[in-house]
């Protein structure tokens, strides 16, 4: 990038990569379309690259768009903080944000990011909710979600900060007595776990063109932290965050070539309340640092 840019072509950059659209970008930025078009454009050209396929749904990022984002998200923060320091808001920043995530986010992913942002938001205290329900926000019960699936009501505003990789693992305890699969369709000789009312997990390997039906699990639940605990606890061979099975030495990755798919995972707040100087902190915070989580 050329020694002296403008700052608001990485803005217009990164919230048509957030939402994916121009007339989007434009909504979020308080813009028109045809302003961050312009941008686009111009960012393209001072870098020498195409950031953007223009498709009939939308933007579709390329590969150096993806690679920019990881340097452009770092200068978002440090403007944000720039401006904070300035205008000397880090001290006036105070109050309570609530936070709802999912349990596996809520009780795994963000308490080493809290830790860290307790260090950076001295003054703020943090009210979190382990619940996957969207109308949280819409009902003023949170300020901030993380969710898995993009919320499509129109009051919301939902950011795409990362990708949750899944995996199949196995308890080393387990794999001693049953013995590690080598190709996918070992799997239906193993016993499994999955869930009881969600078939999510049945649609994966019916997908793959397995015939899994719920009499092949020999562990059900739809708690994902039940669930969790089941793939610790021997029980047999589960599918879960990748990041959940870093935290135990003892849960082993097996067949690393199975097709799992990657779940985004959104940043959402109410578009009303995104004016809040304590929420817009823990909101660019989190933005920041869970993709380095993830």
């Amino acid at each position: 990038m050329k020694q002296n840019f403008d700052w608001g072509l990485v803005r217009s950059f990164l919230a048509a990569l957030d939402q994916g659209s121009l007339l989007g970008a434009a909504r979020v930025l308080d813009a028109s379309q045809p302003t961050i078009g312009r941008h686009i454009a111009e960012l393209e050209s001072q870098l020498g690259v195409v950031l953007f396929e223009r498709t009939g749904r939308g933007l579709l990022p390329t590969a150096s768009a993806l690679r920019l984002a990881e340097s452009a998200r770092a200068m978002e923060a440090g403007a944000h903080q720039l401006a904070r320091s300035v205008s000397g808001a880090e001290t006036a920043i105070s109050g309570s944000v609530r936070i709802t995530a999912s349990e596996p986010v809520a009780c795994v992913l963000l308490p080493p990011v809290l830790a860290r942002m307790r260090q950076a938001l001295p003054d703020v205290q943090v009210e979190l909710v382990a619940s996957n329900e969207v109308t949280n926000l819409l009902r003023r019960e949170a300020d901030i979600a993380l969710r898995m699936v993009r919320p499509d009501q129109a009051s919301l505003v939902a950011r795409r900060i990362g990708s949750v990789k899944l995996g199949a693992f196995g308890h080393r305890d387990y794999l001693r007595r049953k013995g590690t699969p080598r190709q996918p369709p070992e799997l239906l000789q193993h016993e499994l776990i999955g869930g009881d009312r969600n078939e999510e997990i049945l649609q994966g390997f019916a997908a793959m063109g397995y015939p899994v039906e719920r009499g092949h699990f020999a562990f059900r639940t739809d708690n994902l932290m039940a669930y969790w605990a089941a793939v610790r606890a021997g029980l047999g061979i589960g599918f879960v965050a990748t990041y959940l099975a870093r935290t135990d030495a003892d849960v082993v990755p097996v067949l690393p070539m199975l097709p799992l798919p990657e779940l985004p995972i959104w940043l959402t707040v109410h578009r009303e309340i995104r004016t809040s100087r304590r929420i817009r902190a823990v909101y660019d915070f989190l933005a920041a640092e869970v993709p380095q989580v993830l």
